[in-house]
């Protein structure tokens, strides 16, 4: 087309040839299409462009700047799609949608929206110009109103209104399995109602306080559950037959491949919730027996809490850490399973040592949330930029503070320990149960005891436990034996009365609302590194510890649930005894 609408140009003498090859040169370098950059390059009118496409397709001229769409007729055709296709919905009369394109010869893009939507379609012809400003236009102005309005949901709608829209015949592409193909995928998951349907998991999930949403197919079920609190909860089960257009319609927002159905594949949506406000989500999505599974991490910045003093550490153990990630050189380590808060721990300690004066980098997979201040490096392990090349790198970056996402292996292990030896202050993360057994874990990884001694300041384990809601919160009786068991001492029970949430609106029925974290902090003061020199066990090196005055999981949950905080059952589910 392109190369046909030049010479038609220079034909009708409305460009010279010189301008043409200067047109294409321009294309080339700079992508567009041919019309585009003519405008650009002010060899033609945009209305004199607009005119002879219209005269030679036979297709009706528009001036979008004099037009008013309405936003309803916006929401017919997604953003991608219009972007992609240089196209804009105008108006809609009875089963016809009239569509402004600047290249009425691409009937791909006609039977695309044709699909889509529904309608017959009526194509008029406008300049790219002008699409471009209208997209830019129309869509933000319906985003911002989807914002105000917590998503482009009617209030109150829910997924057994949004699923009533759908008929057989609009998702019968999904049944046919092995002849989906990338174009079937990307229009159905345009297709309004699956666009409704994805955006009300999105939203409700901020709504729930949900941390995590799991997006599951199986041979005869499809299911999304909600992580809220820490717990899986099923929250709706959408027609098998959607599966399909659900996980591209969250491919096309993550902008990953949705003709890559083999392969696991990560990205991430920015979804803008009221003014001011952004949302990310972490996808992956993994390929199952039955389909992929989609599992979204909901990051929010706001609600991310930095204040030490607020995370749930007792005054003694709050001491303890912050002496051990103020010292000028050393590690500090946090230890405990996935989704257990050690981020936060970590980027609370990065915030409280963020200063002008030092020089923090940090390598992570992935970087969960940026901050002012602090050099962030993501990890991509295809390309060789691992925890240990990271580090590597940082050392000749003159730090003060390094933190590295995760201590998996010898190699980052022993460059860790080597920079903290060396006058720098190292933070991060390991997989163990308890503080005392990530000593063991260390010295099995290879590291030296003595290296072990010499590098770590402290090390932290914590887990999260649900705390009561407060709306329903009462007192409760429990039986004297079955605190014994979870370690409340004898001559406690009796000076405190616990507490349980029966179940009320706020929390769901589950009577429980948010969490609080459960701390051990381990200082390696000296009596305890001659116990690592000497060979200890972790059985041999937590007793001592306790000793010297270390309060483990066990006696923190059980503090807090003394003093209302949580439950037994809670107590008994997040750590376990000593």
């Amino acid at each position: 087309m392109a190369g046909r609408l030049g010479e038609l140009l220079v034909r009708e003498n409305l460009i010279s040839l010189q301008q043409l090859q200067k047109a294409q040169e321009e294309q080339r370098k700079n992508g567009g299409k041919l019309g585009y950059n003519l405008t650009k390059l002010g060899f033609i009118e945009e209305q004199d462009l607009t005119n002879f496409l219209s005269k030679q397709y036979g297709v009706p001229a528009i001036n979008l700047a004099d037009f008013e769409i309405e936003a309803e007729v916006i929401k017919l055709i997604p953003k991608e799609v219009a972007e992609k296709h240089q196209v804009i919905p105008v108006n809609r009369a009875g089963a016809s949608l009239i569509v402004a394109m600047s290249d009425p010869s691409n009937i791909f893009a006609i039977d695309d929206i044709k699909f889509l939507t529904g309608y017959n379609i009526e194509v008029v012809v406008a300049s790219e110009g002008a699409i471009k400003s209208a997209i830019e236009r129309y869509y933000s102005a319906a985003a911002a109103a989807a914002a105000a309005g917590g998503g482009d949901l009617p209030p109150g709608m829910s997924a057994e209104e949004i699923l009533s829209e759908f008929d057989d015949k609009e998702v019968s592409v999904a049944e046919a399995e092995a002849e989906l193909n990338a174009v079937d995928l990307e229009n159905q998951a345009g297709d309004a109602p699956v666009v409704k349907l994805v955006n009300l998991i999105l939203v409700d999930a901020i709504k729930k306080k949900a941390s995590d949403i799991h997006i599951e197919p199986y041979e005869k079920d499809f299911r999304v559950r909600y992580r809220i609190d820490g717990m899986l909860y099923e929250v709706m089960k959408p027609p098998l037959k959607l599966k399909n257009a659900i996980t591209s319609r969250i491919k096309i927002m993550a902008d990953l491949d949705i003709a890559e159905r083999r392969l696991p594949q990560d990205g991430r949506i920015k979804l803008k919730v009221g003014a001011g406000k952004e949302m990310d989500y972490r996808v992956s999505v993994l390929p199952c027996l039955f389909g992929e599974k989609v599992v979204m991490r909901l990051l929010d910045k706001s609600n991310l809490q930095l204040d030490m003093t607020k995370l749930g550490f007792e005054p003694h153990q709050i001491t303890d850490f912050t002496n051990g990630i103020k010292k000028p050189y050393g590690m500090c380590l946090v230890t405990g399973p996935t989704g257990s808060g050690k981020t936060t721990t970590l980027y609370s300690a990065l915030s409280s040592l963020n200063s002008t004066s030092v020089n923090i980098s940090t390598a992570e997979d992935p970087v969960e949330f940026n901050f002012a201040g602090i050099n962030q490096v993501q990890m991509h392990d295809d390309i060789g930029l691992n925890f240990s090349a990271a580090l590597r790198s940082f050392l000749r970056q003159d730090p003060n503070i390094i933190m590295v996402g995760e201590i998996r292996d010898f190699e980052t292990a022993e460059i860790a320990v080597k920079a903290s030896l060396t006058g720098h202050m190292v933070l991060s993360t390991l997989h163990t149960n308890d503080a005392p057994s990530t000593i063991t874990r260390m010295l099995n990884m290879g590291i030296e005891p003595f290296l072990v001694t010499a590098s770590v300041n402290v090390i932290v384990a914590q887990r999260l436990a649900r705390r009561v809601c407060k709306d329903c919160g009462q007192d409760v009786e429990l039986a004297k034996d079955a605190m014994m068991q979870a370690q409340v001492k004898p001559e406690d029970i009796g000076t405190f009365v616990p507490k349980k949430g029966k179940g009320c609106a706020t929390c769901s029925e589950t009577g429980y609302k948010g969490r609080v974290a459960l701390y051990e902090v381990l200082t390696m003061k000296d009596e305890l590194k001659e116990f690592v020199l000497n060979g200890a066990s972790t059985g041999e090196i937590k007793q001592e510890a306790i000793r010297l005055g270390m309060q483990t999981l066990r006696m923190s949950a059980v503090k807090k649930f003394k003093e209302g905080i949580t439950t037994l059952e809670e107590v008994l589910r997040v750590s376990a005894a000593d």
